[in-house]
């Protein structure tokens, strides 16, 4: 059984507070095409979304970046056409906060997949570097196969992200492939 996890793929991240910017605007379409196949072919999808509280002193990213994803904003909001996909899809897909960069940290993500019986994730979204990396040694810890689509995944760290998907690759033994010659060649 595969899921798929879209990371943090909102306005704040786009073209928001914090960024990744045009890498991210030229995944767009990448991302909402891998969602809906997930979704048209029954695989389990969560939209795994960064939540912070405003001026929060304790979380330990106020020291790190500027308030982002933060409850009830905008920017808080799927980006592009993601969102429709999500409106179109809404009982296929699972909207999780997760106020860590890991998917895996502090939320039910490894009980929901082992109750389905899910062995194989997928990973997009941003920041390859960061969420997407926590998120992806995570899972490699927890024992799931790990496929990592380079064409939807994107950072404001042009160094960061060749660097990740390396260590997808190497460290992680993770399976990085591209969408547009796989699952979308095949839509």
């Amino acid at each position: 059984m595969k899921a798929l996890i879209v990371i943090d793929f909102t306005r704040d991240f786009v073209d928001g507070s914090l960024p990744v910017g045009q890498p991210a605007v030229e995944i767009e379409e990448t991302i909402a095409a891998i969602t809906e196949a997930y979704c048209n072919n029954k695989h389990e999808v969560i939209m795994a979304v960064d939540l912070h509280e405003e001026s929060d002193p304790y979380h330990p990213e106020t020291a790190l970046f500027p308030p982002h994803n933060v409850r009830g904003t905008e920017g808080r909001q799927l980006y592009g056409r993601l969102a429709q996909v999500m409106q179109n899809h809404q009982e296929d897909i699972r909207w999780m906060d997760k106020t860590r960069y890991s998917a895996f940290c502090g939320t039910d993500l490894e009980l929901r997949l082992r109750e389905r019986g899910i062995t194989d994730i997928a990973l997009i979204g941003v920041c390859t570097d960061i969420c997407v990396l926590h998120t992806a040694v995570d899972a490699y810890n927890k024992g799931f196969h790990i496929t990592v689509y380079e064409d939807a995944v994107a950072s404001f760290n042009p160094a960061g992200h060749e660097w990740a998907l390396g260590h997808f690759r190497s460290s992680l033994g993770a399976q990085v492939i591209k969408a547009s010659e796989t699952i979308l060649a095949r839509a």
